[in-house]
Parts: C-alpha cells; sequence; structure tokens
C-alpha cells in the first residue's frame, strides 16, 4: 500500500509541476490568440466564400445566358474578380488559420441561379440586375464590418483590400439594364 500512495503523490507532483510550467506558453495564448479566431472573422470567411462562389455561378450563367452585351460582360468580370478573391482568401489568407472555407454558394443562392437560368431575354437581364445589386449591397457590409471590427490582422486587410472592387461592381450591377 505504501507503494501506491507513495506513486500517487509522486504523479500529482508531477502534473502540479507540468501545470506550473505550462504557465507561460497559455498566457501567451490567451485571450490575442483566441480572438485572431473569434467568431466574427470565421463567420466573414464562411459568408464572403458563399457570397464569392455564388457570384462566380451567376456570374458563369450571366456570361452564357444574358441577353444584352452589358450583362454578358458584367457576368465574365463576376467570374474573374470573384475567383481571384476567393482564391487569395482561401490560399493566401483563410488557409493558414484553417478556417472552413465555403466552396458552394449558400443554398437561397443556388435556388436563384436555378430559377435564373430558366428565365431568359429582358427578363433574365433584369433580375440578374437586381441580384447583383442587392448581393454586393450585401457583400459591402460584411467586409466593411470585418475591415473595422475583425480581429485578424490579414482579413481585416483582405477585406479593406477588397472593398475598392466590390464598391466599383456596385456601381456597375447598377448600370446593368433592370427592366
Amino acid at each position: 500500500m505504501p507503494n501506491r500512495r507513495h506513486l500517487a503523490c509522486a504523479l500529482i507532483a508531477l502534473s502540479c509541476v507540468g501545470a506550473i510550467a505550462s504557465l507561460p506558453a497559455l498566457a501567451q495564448s490567451g485571450p490575442e490568440a483566441m480572438s485572431e479566431t473569434s467568431g466574427t472573422d470565421e463567420g466573414f470567411v464562411r459568408n464572403a466564400s458563399a457570397a464569392g462562389a455564388a457570384e462566380i455561378a451567376l456570374g458563369k450563367l450571366a456570361a452564357a445566358q444574358g441577353h444584352s452585351d452589358a450583362v454578358k460582360s458584367f457576368g465574365q468580370r463576376m467570374v474573374t474578380d470573384h475567383t481571384a478573391a476567393n482564391e487569395e482568401l482561401k490560399h493566401a489568407v483563410a488557409g493558414q488559420r484553417g478556417y472552413q472555407i465555403a466552396d458552394a454558394p449558400k443554398p437561397e443562392d443556388a435556388q436563384f441561379a436555378d430559377e435564373l437560368s430558366r428565365l431568359s431575354g429582358k427578363e433574365f437581364d433584369a433580375r440578374f440586375a437586381q441580384k447583383m445589386v442587392a448581393d454586393h449591397k450585401e457583400a459591402i457590409a460584411i467586409f466593411e464590418t470585418e475591415s473595422s471590427k475583425g480581429k485578424n490582422p490579414e482579413l481585416k486587410a483582405f477585406a479593406a483590400k477588397t472593398l475598392p472592387t466590390l464598391r466599383e461592381h456596385a456601381a456597375m450591377a447598377h448600370k446593368l439594364p433592370m427592366r
């Protein structure tokens, strides 16, 4: 019995020493490190990548099925710009932190794309244009929030860098035929 008691005391003592020795490391990875992977940043990555995937899908549809040259051209621009932004988000920023990247649009955006694919002519162009205006308004709000309130400096910089392009897209979308 005394041997077991001595062994238990020794194990408890070693555990305490290990815990005390790890305190400096815990202090360094406390709130600052946790804030780098905050829910705000993770939510931004999910929302931004899903929105980008939606713009790519809708852009491909517009480039192929748009009635006016303006819609076709804008659709191709969405594919080009949002593919580049999602790749940057995926490889340069979010991948380093292990954030979950959406590789497909949200279900409601996929449903809209399906509905849009059944339209043609001016009706297609008008619905596409309206969606682009609404989507870019929402995207700008998401990116503004991240650039001002995000905790991860790389994501904040990415959001700030991408905002001018999103604002340009919004201005272009407002010029598309809406009727």
